[in-house]
């Protein structure tokens, strides 16, 4: 679909507030997610650009505020969203997965299709048309291992069908969207996540994998040739994704399996796990709760995290102690959807009603303005729910997941979502004025530049040389005639008196450190900036850290100023103002600092108080934490 460039791409807009919701609320529907989630992946400044592709198919992509796409879709007045492979890598489990050996991926994303023999594992019980994603199956040192989604396309046949076809040719995915394809290309190209170890089928879970599953990924990797072929000239069509089709883990595989009661009994736990610690403390006027609301917002998110633990299916020991770590390696892959879909009901009506019957909820029939059957109130002192044992759940498992890869990008363990590492800063001195004389005698190049680890060491090894370490007091140097001289050169190591005065006699010893500070400060400074993509430039003068300032104008009315980035050189006064209007939805402006010289920089004013966005944009850039300094100074009322 996006082996070529897409064409006819117009400009980029941001979509309203009350588009956008709608926008997040179409993927809370289609892919079961949370609230919360929807907000992550339809973020605020989410923006829409309309483009052809090569087949000229019309289709809708939405970017985030950095320009990366996030979802799309296809076809004139498509509702119907297909996630990106971006969207993907931060919710890895959005989709259901196919898997297939390394060689084929290479192919994938050359514009080929996905081939039957090419399929090592897939989900059991997926319609015709369904979307899903496929990842990379690799062994590595003998275990096996999947990687992230890699491509996005759509079931070419029913799983069951697929499974049964063994070694027969024919398509298995159609695909949409892969890895390093054109779509991809427009975002910020960082590489995919970590592979993922799969754990070892436990029992016999042959019905629950394709028949191809390999015993040595070489030898899938020999019949790859015949897993793919050219790329179709006609997509298929869009259908919709039911929320309930969505799948607890991106590992919904070959693995154990539940039967339907069993899925039945887990979903009735995930409502009691809800009721206790969520609904409970809801306050009177958030209810009624529509079905559909109750069900993607409340059941689905307290699913628990692991199923085994929880209600072990028949014929399977329990596994290790749980842990809320997500790539945790301890318990069996689930191949059963914990979904009303895979339960005994088959719908969330007959499932709440069953529900109603035990007395933990009270519903009240579809009306007309409310087709949704509407949850009034949920039974908070009913014995399942007073008996209930907490258990992990999916969103607690997903939360600890998001707060890892945080801290991971506050430590630059991993590169920021615009794709390049920090911004590379090295204050620098040269010797200067009476320090050129010091480094003369000290035996080093008055020419060079050095760091402040440099200058330390070579007066550090001057004074060892010169045996001026203060005898009675070790913490103190004695300076001779050259450290006095740099130090104190206005008076060529003398003190001047005012008239009438006595002379202050001149300084004979000082500590380490104030002698490495006094020399620096009569050094000239330099500074070399290394930023991502572009050269190193090296720059005389001192460089400052990035002001953010909150001041009081006009009355009571507050606005954020933002100074002294253009020696960083990955942002632009115009640029930054333009993504912060998008982000904090306000009001921007670009203007010549006020009481500087001409050329002396810009100053981007935001309105309202916006030190906390303007600081996380500047650090997405790649500046340094300690590079940017917060102030919040208040203006005369």
């Amino acid at each position: 679909m996006f082996k070529k460039p897409p064409s006819n791409i117009k400009t980029s807009s941001p979509l309203r507030n009350s588009d956008r919701k709608k926008l997040k609320h179409n993927a809370i529907t289609a892919f079961g997610l949370t609230p919360e989630e929807g907000e992550a992946l339809v973020p605020v400044g989410i923006q829409s650009v309309k483009f052809s592709t090569h087949l000229d198919e019309h289709g809708v992509a939405y970017l985030d505020h950095d320009g990366t796409p996030l979802w799309i879709t296809l076809g004139k007045g498509s509702e119907d969203l297909i996630p990106t492979i971006y969207t993907l890598w931060k919710k890895q489990d959005l989709l259901p997965f196919l898997s297939t050996p390394s060689a084929v991926v290479p192919i994938l994303v050359g514009g080929a299709d996905l081939m039957i023999p090419g399929v090592i594992h897939c989900p059991p019980s997926l319609a015709e048309d369904r979307l899903v994603c496929i990842r990379q199956y690799v062994k590595k040192d003998g275990v096996p291992h999947l990687s992230a989604p890699l491509a996005v396309g759509r079931l070419a046949l029913p799983t069951h069908k697929l499974r049964d076809a063994g070694q027969e040719k024919g398509k298995a995915v159609l695909v949409l969207h892969t890895w390093k394809d054109h779509l991809w290309e427009i975002g910020f190209k960082g590489d995919p996540p970590q592979d993922t170890p799969l754990p070892p089928l436990t029992g016999d879970n042959s019905a629950d994998a394709l028949s191809r599953v390999a015993s040595d990924s070489d030898d899938e990797e020999e019949d790859s040739d015949k897993a793919t072929t050219p790329p179709r000239s006609n997509a298929p069509s869009p259908s919709p994704h039911p929320a309930a089709e969505q799948p607890v883990s991106s590992s919904a595989s070959a693995g154990v399996s539940y039967t339907p009661q069993e899925v039945t009994d887990l979903l009735l736990k995930s409502l009691v796990q809800a009721i206790s610690k969520v609904l409970s403390i809801l306050p009177a006027n958030k209810f009624p709760i529509p079905a559909t609301v109750l069900y993607s917002a409340y059941i689905l998110p307290n699913r628990p995290a692991f199923p085994t633990r929880v209600l072990p299916p028949e014929n399977y020991s329990v596994s290790p102690p749980e842990s809320t770590e997500p790539e945790s390696n301890i318990t069996p892959t689930i191949a059963t959807e914990l979904t009303i879909k895979s339960s005994s009901h088959k719908s969330l009506t007959t499932f709440l009603k069953s529900v109603e019957k035990l007395g933990l909820v009270a519903l009240k029939p579809p009306q007309k303005q409310q087709p949704d059957i509407l949850i009034m109130s949920v039974n908070v002192s009913h014995p399942l729910v007073r008996e209930h044992s907490p258990f992990v759940t999916v969103k607690e498992v997903e939360l600890t997941a998001a707060k890892k890869a945080t801290r991971q990008e506050r430590n630059g363990q991993e590169g920021s979502e615009i794709g390049g590492s920090e911004v590379g800063i090295r204050e620098l001195w040269k010797p200067h004025q009476e320090t050129v004389r010091l480094f003369e005698i000290m035996e080093a190049r008055v020419n060079d530049l050095y760091t402040l680890t440099q200058v330390r060491d070579l007066l550090e090894e001057y004074i060892t040389s010169q045996n001026l370490v203060n005898p009675h007091e070790k913490a103190y140097i004695n300076l001779d005639a050259a450290l006095a001289t740099c130090l104190t050169p206005s008076s060529k190591g003398k003190t001047k008196s005012k008239a009438g005065e006595e002379e202050t006699p001149p300084v004979e010893f000082l500590r380490r450190d104030d002698i490495v500070k006094g020399v620096l400060k009569r050094m000239q400074g330099w500074y070399e900036i290394k930023a991502p993509g572009k050269d190193l430039v090296t720059k005389k003068g001192t460089i400052s850290p990035i002001k953010i300032e909150t001041k009081i104008r006009q009355g009571r009315k507050a606005c954020t100023l933002i100074t002294g980035f253009e020696p960083f050189l990955v942002v632009d006064a115009t640029d930054m103002a333009e993504d912060l209007r998008k982000i904090c939805a306000g009001a921007t402006s670009v203007n010549p600092i006020p009481g500087k010289a001409a050329g002396s920089g810009m100053e981007v004013l935001v309105q309202g108080k916006q030190t906390k966005a303007a600081s996380e944009y500047l650090m997405a850039k790649g500046i340094p934490k300690k590079w940017i300094v917060v102030s919040d100074v208040k203006g005369k009322k």
